[in-house]
């Protein structure tokens, strides 16, 4: 990629694709002329963090399916996201497993009757903890953006938390707001 900073939009990650449409960061990498990919490291059900808890609405330590993440631009690592769902909705589908799932995940929650109409999103600038900085390739003095993320339905009711941890000097996050 020429350009130094990736300029990045949340909305394509947040509907359900088409039947035979790319996931979304495959799309948008092609879109820009390169590779986009992904490798899940881990995948199942985990304690609740603290944190996630209380963005998903569940108490800390409540089982909770986890699927993380590295996010890859040319082969390169570019992001790590864990992404949390409840239970109750991804336990025993294949959001608990390390399998790509063609469409992405929206579109399975989507095919199991869990639509997104509502999102937040927090952004924060720190440094890297030792793993981050290891995993994303990052010299010690290179500081992260981290995007937490909450998908909401219609009832309100959290169905998808995002944690995404991104080196700071290759984003600029586009957000667009319909006034009216």
């Amino acid at each position: 990629m020429k350009d130094s900073a990736w300029v990045s939009t949340s909305m394509p990650y947040l509907a359900p694709r088409e039947k035979g449409q790319p996931d979304a960061w495959g799309e948008e990498a092609a879109a820009r002329g390169g590779k986009g990919s992904q490798r899940i490291v881990q995948a199942g059900v985990v304690p609740a963090p603290k944190e996630v808890a209380a963005l998903l609405g569940v108490s800390a330590g409540e089982p909770v399916v986890v699927r993380r993440r590295v996010i890859e631009l040319d082969d390169v690592p570019c992001e790590l996201t864990d992404t949390y769902y409840p239970a109750e909705i991804a336990r025993g589908t294949r959001l608990a497993g390390t399998g790509k799932i063609r469409g992405g995940a929206v579109t399975l929650l989507a095919e199991l009757g869990h639509v997104g109409v509502r999102v937040r999103e927090d952004v924060t600038a720190r440094m890297p903890d030792t793993a981050e900085r290891e995993a994303l390739r990052l010299g010690g003095d290179e500081p992260v953006l981290r995007l937490n993320r909450v998908t909401l339905d219609g009832d309100d009711r959290p169905i998808q938390v995002d944690m995404m941890v991104m080196p700071a000097h290759l984003q600029r996050l586009r957000y667009e707001i319909r006034i009216g």
